[in-house]
């Protein structure tokens, strides 16, 4: 019987904030003493290792990094340590690993391979925006990114707006930060003014900010500051 190694799955902040205010510290400890990671980016895996803390130097520290080229025979060749026994970390450019994350494919590969998968505590933006919405937690569906084309944009949304009506499901979705203000304005123009929209920005940092008004209330409300900045957008229609 092979012995039992380990594909730790675990998030990373969401913004600008302490550590200790979105991580556990038996995480943080568990990150820090692992000397090998996946990540979808380098950089940012190497300033969350440098925010916990690792035992062993830096830049004696493995990333192998996961792009959208990368195939499933070089991830089974860095499984390769978690299949003989070792300890391996899955991390995202931010929050949870895995969930709208190339890491899912991590994750296939290492219960393919008889490997533990670990899934650790720590902030997800698409499940801390639908806990703060008010909108139904029971049936939701998170979509991603809509069209970039406005009027394909604004034809997906009504069709995610029906599908909510029909089957009474929240409907969350993101946006590139640099294009919130034009989603913002789409989901207006789009939407039914009696859909209720929740607009929840920066979470977890001292910039968080999220709110909820039907889109007829938001109609009259000067424009929220969504420039440039980490945005989830959800909807329930009335």
């Amino acid at each position: 019987m092979k012995p039992s190694g380990t594909l730790h799955l675990i998030p990373v902040g969401l913004g600008d904030a302490p550590v200790s205010a979105w991580l556990p510290s038996s995480v943080q400890e568990l990150a820090g003493r692992l000397t090998t990671y996946i990540a979808e980016n380098a950089k940012t895996a190497r300033a969350f290792l440098k925010l916990v803390g690792t035992a062993a130097p830096l830049q004696e520290i493995t990333i192998h990094t996961l792009g959208p080229k990368t195939d499933a025979r070089e991830i089974r060749q860095w499984l390769e340590l978690a299949d003989k026994g070792g300890e391996i970390g899955l991390v995202s450019e931010a929050g949870c690993p895995a969930v709208a994350d190339p890491g899912a494919k991590v994750a296939a590969m290492a219960h393919e391979m008889g490997i533990r998968v670990a899934p650790w505590v720590g902030p997800s933006s698409i499940l801390l925006a639908l806990m703060a919405s008010g909108l139904d937690g029971q049936r939701f569906v998170f979509h991603g990114y809509a069209p970039v084309e406005p009027g394909e944009r604004a034809k997906r949304l009504r069709h995610w707006e029906a599908e909510s009506r029909k089957q009474h499901q929240s409907q969350i979705l993101i946006e590139t930060p640099y294009r919130n203000d034009a989603m913002f304005e789409t989901l207006k123009q789009a939407l039914h003014g009696r859909t209720r929209l929740c607009i929840a920005r920066s979470l977890t940092t001292g910039d968080e900010w999220i709110r909820t008004h039907t889109v007829e209330h938001w109609k009259t409300l000067p424009p929220p500051d969504l420039s440039k900045k980490p945005a989830i957008f959800l909807f329930l229609a009335g």
